[in-house]
């Protein structure tokens, strides 16, 4: 029985390049002539469910009609940088960063949060861009108020059945934000720590371009578990996109890896491929600064036209190549952070030393 927690504890996934599983989430029971093999994981798998069966059965020395496997969804939270304390009831919060801007990181954002959820977790965005908001038009929730149950916080916007808060629910579509820099860092706590999540999984932190004031707050002050930068393959972006990794580097966050956005573009005429954009830039910077390269994404028209209309490609076309993607990066995303360290901050009481 101890060798069957000992062989898939050391199941190296070779496709996500990761062990998802874990010695100590590993319950073996014998009835009825089977093994029942309970794993409770720390990631979003709905709709993964057999390809995770089948990488068990793959290393077992057993019949596979003599098992039964039960998989149990446990999303634990994670260690936080520095000496932020974590939210008791936001589990993990990712940082998802450009460094330039015009490389489609919102649009990255909703789907990546799009996908968590339809994996079975619970998810929402903070849309940290305070100039620029935009994911109350990509999940088609414009002209619409947060209300407030208590008069001190308020209710996130639920789309899809991800809760959402930004600055652009609060102010006119056509209202310019000119505002200095304590001001914004000022309205992205109050963002953050005056909407009433409920419990979370993930809480996805859309940033604006840069790695100035509302970066900086991040890094200080909003318990991050990991990031995530998204770039475009051409040179210009890839520059920015350094000095994104470098920011989460600094500050001691965990990184994740790259996203390439853009990264192709077919014609739907003839079927030509073509690399509008340059070719391996994100895979080249990935693999200079030693993290995963996490997903190429393609430069598509429906993707495009989706995030105008309020419907993220999941959505949209659940069952499109470029939706399998998303899935397939979503559910990459939630094994790693089950990966990193467990957050202990919140597991032990404080300890206090009095003079008597």
């Amino acid at each position: 029985m101890e060798n069957i927690k000992e062989i898939l504890s050391e199941i190296y996934d070779s496709k996500f390049k990761l062990n998802p599983f874990k010695k100590k989430n590993i319950h073996l029971k014998e009835s009825n002539e089977k093994t029942e093999i309970t794993l409770n994981l720390g990631f979003a798998f709905m709709g993964y469910e057999e390809y995770l069966k089948n990488l068990i059965i793959s290393h077992l020395p057993i019949d596979a009609q003599k098992i039964n496997i039960v998989l149990v969804q446990d999303i634990q939270d994670h260690q936080t940088q520095g000496s932020t304390q974590s939210f008791q009831n936001i589990k993990n919060i990712i940082a998802i960063s450009s460094g330039k801007g015009g490389v489609g990181k919102s649009t990255v954002t909703s789907n990546i949060a799009s996908s968590l959820s339809m994996l079975g977790s619970k998810v929402g965005i903070l849309d940290a861009d305070i100039y620029g908001p935009s994911q109350p038009t990509m999940f088609g929730k414009t002209n619409i108020r947060p209300d407030s149950k208590d008069g001190k916080s308020m209710e996130p916007i639920i789309a899809h059945n991800i809760k959402l808060m930004s600055i652009g629910f609060l102010v006119d579509p056509d209202t310019a934000m000119i505002w200095r820099g304590p001001m914004v860092t000022n309205t992205l706590q109050q963002l953050l720590n005056e909407t009433n999540w409920g419990d979370l999984d993930y809480l996805l932190i859309d940033l604006p371009p840069g790695t100035g004031d509302t970066q900086l707050t991040l890094a200080q002050k909003i318990p991050v578990t990991a990031a995530i930068t998204v770039t475009t393959p051409q040179d210009i972006a890839l520059i920015d996109a350094q000095r994104s990794i470098k920011m989460f580097d600094k500050v001691n966050i965990p990184h994740l890896g790259i996203i390439e956005n853009m990264s192709s573009y077919l014609c739907p005429n003839c079927g030509h491929m073509e690399s509008i954009f340059g070719k391996d830039g994100g895979n080249n910077l990935a693999q200079s600064n030693q993290v995963d390269f996490l997903a190429s994404l393609p430069l598509k028209m429906s993707i495009r036209e989706n995030m105008d209309l309020g419907n993220p490609e999941i959505f949209a076309n659940p069952k499109s190549p470029e939706a399998k993607i998303f899935n397939e990066l979503a559910f990459n995303i939630s094994m790693k952070i089950d990966n990193l360290k467990t957050n202990y901050k919140n597991k032990f009481p404080e300890i206090k030393i009095e003079k008597t």
